[in-house]
């Protein structure tokens, strides 16, 4: 069973940035057709953010268009999310996701927190 661990996630200010990662336990992340990424704030439902596919340009919620970045970094096998500009409003757990073939992967989280 794959399992997709984050990284990168801690406490920002305002107009800063982070970087998150997400790990395969197994294989290349170039595996998944399909990956994404997802957030979910203490109370509210999780959303999605961002999703990169082969052969696809990415895709953007229209909260983080412009401010966060999709890619897979093949020398460290991850995929990565760059958060530039946050804002508190950005403050949640972060989640990706991954599809391998029919089947469909979630990592743990990790939690972001942007100080105004």
């Amino acid at each position: 069973q794959v399992q997709l661990v984050e990284s990168g996630g801690g406490l920002a200010q305002a107009g800063g940035s982070l970087k998150l990662s997400c790990a395969a336990s197994s294989g290349s992340i170039f595996s998944f057709n399909i990956m994404e990424w997802y957030r979910q704030a203490p109370g509210k439902v999780r959303v999605f953010l961002a999703r990169i596919a082969r052969g696809s340009m990415p895709v953007y919620a229209d909260s983080v268009r412009g401010r966060f970045t999709i890619s897979r970094d093949a020398a460290n096998n991850t995929l990565v999310l760059q958060m530039n500009s946050l804002e508190p409003e950005d403050s949640a757990v972060y989640f990706c996701k991954g599809f391998q073939s029919l089947r469909m992967f979630w990592g743990q989280g990790t939690q972001v927190t942007v100080s105004s």
